[in-house]
């Protein structure tokens, strides 16, 4: 939505598409293996990862956020892994956004499986070339 209460789709639009690159660079089902470089080509090279679960905030710049999950995607600790968006509501004030999301999440941690779902807040801005989140912020339930 915007100030006005109208939705410029075709913001909305990639807005989603940012997203949904987003939760799928993390999947690793049937064997393939995550892209997590798709979190550089979505984000501004100085963004920032805020995981905020349980009282414990840790904050992370791009390579500081990628690099263990690179690792638990790829060694075995977490596999047939996948996250996807639930529901969220998107709010466009000109070049600057907002979304908060819900999403799930399911797969293996170290051969359990597991189903989850947690909250996220998502910044974006428009740069010269396009879309790009600056900041997002999580809080697993």
């Amino acid at each position: 939505m915007s100030i006005g209460g109208a939705v410029d789709t075709g913001v909305k639009d990639e807005l989603d598409r940012l997203m949904r690159a987003l939760f799928g660079a993390f999947g690793n089902l049937g064997g393939t293996g995550p892209d997590l470089a798709v979190v550089r080509e979505v984000f501004i090279p100085e963004g920032l990862i805020i995981k905020n679960v349980g009282g414990e905030t840790e904050i992370y710049d791009l390579d500081a956020f990628i690099a263990p999950r690179q690792r638990m995607l790829t060694d075995g600790t977490l596999t047939e892994f996948s996250e996807w968006e639930i529901a969220e509501r998107t709010e466009i004030f000109g070049s600057i956004a907002q979304r908060f999301s819900e999403y799930g999440k399911s797969g293996f941690r170290d051969g359990e499986w597991f189903e989850g779902f947690g909250r996220q807040t998502t910044q974006f801005v428009r740069t010269r070339d396009g879309w790009k989140m600056s900041a997002a912020a999580w809080d697993d339930v």
